[in-house]
């Protein structure tokens, strides 16, 4: 056991439980980082968002709140605690537990024992497992745990899997592994979309969720005005909305800014990042939970920045949606992220569980949106059994929500995050949380509120 800054994993809160899962419901009809390169030549990469912290590392069991508060200065919270925060034991009362979805989780490599990882971390705390459907699209390597790429995804696939199970536990889980290679100078990027649209065009998913992304900046042509690279690799998103797939993607670990071309330095200015800019993608970004060893709020939630911080602003590539045009005055012309924000921070972070290293066999405590993201596809599964349908597309419906949110509305289930609180990052200003949207945290966060009826009662099509 260690403590050390070196992945950055993601914890997700059920943050936007009601909310997306409201949003989802009440939506449609039925139906970061990048690579170091030569500068002549850009080469943006996808890497894992969890490249970044996780501040407590093969430890034997999980410890509770009050320990990890005493022996690491931070505050770590297990699937039984999120449950209880965002009110999910009301929901699988009622049998919504993701029975009859599908989630597609996409990484490079995988991991070689995320079944059993699984299954450990499920035993741990009372869960039921699953099994976990793993395609290999491409030429996938075998593991090497001596490299660091490798490693890297394969803490990001544990945190999917896991984070994803922990609120939908009966959802099916297909785990896309994808073999990075260099295409068209956008490393592994087409790969991760060519084999989402083949889920999508089998029929082999219900929600994507994506912990993953590059800086927009970092895109061939970026410079010059040119965003065909980013633009032809949408297709796989065209394809999810009109097949009502809901494809969610973490917002990043950057705040208002993200990381240059060699994955070590930040932008001094504000960037956004692809593929949570995308305005056919659900960007998730980042809240921190203040909850007892119960998991009830002691405090209202923040904006996640510690030892990252949620991702936030306005794309450079894309222009404002029409689902955006009532946060005009937040967003300007251009599309604005985060949309929704779950429990991400890192003090706050998630224990998961893994053996992909054999010289770090145990729990990890881990945070940043990555986690997010995963934690809100278990949101989005329990919505469409709910609905009896997939919902699709879910940011007109999840705007309109706040809209009504905004009118004292509780039976929406969005929570504003509203405390002040920041994203400013690596000395670049970010953005504030306050009364309704805003690029700190979207339209705030969730809560089920099954008592008040938010979800799913009041919103089924």
């Amino acid at each position: 056991m260690h403590i050390a800054r070196t992945r950055r994993s993601v914890a997700a809160s059920t943050a936007a439980t009601a909310a997306l899962a409201a949003a989802a419901l009440a939506t449609a009809p039925l139906a970061g980082v990048t690579a170091a390169a030569p500068a002549a030549v850009p080469h943006t990469k996808a890497v894992p968002a969890i490249a970044g912290h996780t501040l407590v590392h093969g430890v034997a069991s999980p410890l509770s709140s009050e320990q990890c508060q005493a022996k690491w200065h931070i505050a770590c919270y297990n699937p039984l605690q999120y449950r209880t925060a965002y009110d999910l034991n009301a929901l699988y009362r009622k049998g919504i537990t993701g029975k009859g979805r599908t989630i597609v989780i996409v990484d490079s490599f995988g991991s070689p024992t995320i079944q059993h990882d699984l299954d450990v971390y499920s035993k741990q705390f009372g869960l039921r497992s699953t099994k976990v459907d793993v395609v290999k699209w491409g030429k996938v390597p075998v593991f090497d745990p001596k490299n660091s790429d490798m490693t890297g995804w394969a803490g990001e696939t544990t945190l999917d899997v896991e984070m994803a199970h922990a609120v939908a536990p009966d959802a099916k889980i297909v785990l896309v592994e994808t073999a990075v290679a260099e295409t068209e100078g956008v490393t592994g990027l087409p790969e991760m979309m060519d084999a989402e649209k083949h889920m999508i065009d089998h029929g082999i998913g219900d929600v994507i969720t994506q912990s993953f992304g590059a800086t927009e900046d970092t895109f061939p042509g970026f410079g010059k005005g040119d965003f065909s690279s980013i633009k032809k690799l949408r297709y796989a998103f065209q394809d999810a909305n009109r097949k009502h797939v809901t494809v969610l993607a973490s917002s990043g670990d950057g705040g208002a800014t993200d990381l240059k071309a060699d994955g070590k330095t930040y932008y001094d200015k504000p960037v956004n990042s692809w593929p949570s800019s995308d305005p056919l993608v659900t960007s998730i970004g980042g809240t921190q939970l203040h909850l007892n060893d119960k998991g009830q709020r002691v405090k209202p939630d923040s904006v996640y920045n510690d030892y990252g911080s949620g991702g936030g602003g306005q794309s450079h590539v894309f222009t404002r949606p029409a689902f955006q045009n009532g946060v005009k005055n937040v967003v300007g012309a251009r599309r604005g992220t985060p949309d929704v924000s779950l429990a991400a921070a890192v003090n706050g972070g998630a224990w998961i569980y893994s053996s992909y290293d054999p010289t770090a066999i145990g729990w990890d405590v881990t945070g940043g949106t990555s986690e997010a993201s995963p934690l809100f596809s278990g949101i989005v599964a329990l919505a469409d059994q709910a609905a009896g349908h997939r919902v699709g597309n879910i940011n007109e419906a999840l705007y309109d929500l706040s809209k009504r949110s905004a009118h004292h509305d509780k039976s929406t289930g969005i929570v504003d995050v509203n405390d002040g609180t920041d994203n400013s990052y690596e000395g670049v200003t970010g953005y504030k949380a306050v009364d309704g949207y805003d690029m700190a945290t979207g339209v705030g966060t969730g809560r089920t509120r099954a008592s008040q009826g938010s979800f799913p009662e009041t919103c089924l099509p």
